[in-house]
């Protein structure tokens, strides 16, 4: 099965269960596919031949202090 067909068939169970998700490019390479199940966020990178994933467990509430932001803002290199 393609890379292609592989990610419609995800997403198209995503869509068949109303989860809702988001898809990204942030690698030259791939397409990745985010969504949130109680408590988790899962991001889902499809290449041309295979699939990696990492699940996020935890703590990922809002706050009112942005900074931390600005501090990895003005972080990045």
């Amino acid at each position: 099965m393609g890379g292609l067909t592989r990610l419609l068939t995800f997403l198209n169970s995503l869509t068949e269960r109303n989860i809702p998700f988001v898809l990204g490019s942030f690698r030259d390479d791939t397409i990745m596919v985010s969504f949130a199940l109680f408590g988790e966020r899962y991001e889902v990178d499809f290449f041309e031949d295979n699939e990696e994933y990492c699940i996020f467990v935890g703590d990922e509430g809002p706050s009112g202090d942005l900074t931390p932001v600005h501090r990895a803002i003005e972080a990045w290199q």
